[in-house]
């Protein structure tokens, strides 16, 4: 695949699942990526990750990027469909396979329901036509990084996680190895995205070593919370943004930023908003912490 990494070498992305319209937090996520990339004189690009189609809302990806559109969102190179990209994952599987980091696993959730869901060994009371493949993860894999925002961040992957799928038992693609995959086609340099992910980055890392790809810098952005202290999320039914009035919505989310509101008071239209954000933004100043939505006024 041919990239360009732009002046500074920097490559983003913002990279949604269609399971429901964008909502604020979505949002959230795209505006801080895209913002850190414009900073950062890089590249920003745009994958959806449609590889769960028993979740995923007809025509919900089409209306994603439409918002987005509206927004002043655009990315610099063409979008990439996960569902179009079978070969590129059953190359990596195959070779993990082939190497023995990865195996068949027949086991259940029922069968794994009494080691907390955490797979160490295989339980399984029988054997399955459709056995899932995950990554034999050794004991004592424990994975540390620091994340530009949330700081220094360790797991213990092998006792906290266990040995995690790569491809389900339906036969879908897992969330971990698609993009490890992608990432690493599309030279990802920088990986922005909400703080619920956080807790995936070490074994993604792990992932990354096992195929012997290279570990982007990661950064979390925080979270909007729901009155009810919970994330906001499509599968919650979330309000999707409104994108006939994206002027209101994107000062909203540059505060959630931790970012100082004069800058884009006077802004008169989303392109002049947008180059006063690309100007004034301090990645300092993101809050570390999660926020609920009275919070960002």
């Amino acid at each position: 695949m041919t990239t360009s990494p732009g002046p500074s070498g920097y490559r983003g992305r913002f990279a949604p699942s269609p399971t429901g319209d964008l909502h604020f937090g979505s949002l959230l996520a795209a505006f801080g990526s895209w913002l850190l990339a414009r900073r950062a004189g890089g590249r920003w690009l745009v994958r959806v990750e449609d590889l769960d189609p028993p979740r995923e809302v007809e025509g919900a990806a089409r209306r994603q990027l439409d918002a987005l559109h509206a927004f002043g969102l655009e990315p610099d190179e063409e979008i990439v469909w996960q569902s179009r990209r079978p070969t590129l994952y059953e190359a990596a599987l195959q070779r993990l396979l082939d190497e023995g980091r990865a195996f068949h696993c027949h086991c259940s959730r029922t069968d794994l329901a009494t080691v907390s869901g955490i797979h160490r060994r295989c339980v399984a009371r029988h054997t399955r036509p459709d056995p899932a493949v995950r990554l034999r993860v050794e004991d004592g894999s424990v994975v540390a990084f620091d994340d530009a925002i949330r700081g220094h961040v360790e797991q213990d992957v092998s006792r906290e996680v266990g040995d995690f799928v790569l491809r389900r038992a339906d036969g879908f693609w897992a969330y971990q190895l698609a993009v490890v995959v992608d990432d690493a086609d599309q030279d990802i340099t920088d990986v922005v995205r909400g703080a619920d992910l956080l807790d995936s980055t070490p074994r993604q890392i792990l992932l990354q070593r096992a195929l012997g790809l290279p570990t982007p810098r990661y950064a979390h952005l925080p979270l909007v919370l729901g009155p009810d202290g919970r994330k906001l999320s499509k599968s919650d039914a979330a309000q999707p943004v409104d994108p006939a009035d994206p002027l209101t919505t994107l000062r909203a989310a540059w505060l959630r930023l931790g970012q100082a509101p004069q800058a884009l008071a006077e802004a008169r239209d989303v392109p002049d908003l947008l180059a006063r954000a690309t100007t004034a933004f301090d990645s300092s100043r993101i809050p570390p912490r999660d926020g609920a939505p009275h919070e960002m006024s």
